[in-house]
């Protein structure tokens, strides 16, 4: 029987670009939208 963890994993695409464009597509309307929240929040508060 033949010990199948001794071979390589067979290649794949680096998506690490992806993933990184794809946080960047998320996370840059988050953080602006979390910024309004709080400057439109310390305008409620403090008048």
């Amino acid at each position: 029987m033949p010990d199948d963890s001794s071979q390589s994993p067979p290649d794949l695409p680096d998506r690490r670009p992806l993933i990184a464009f794809a946080w960047l597509w998320v996370g840059a309307p988050l953080a602006y939208g979390l910024y309004e929240l709080v400057r439109k929040a310390s305008q409620l508060f403090t008048g």
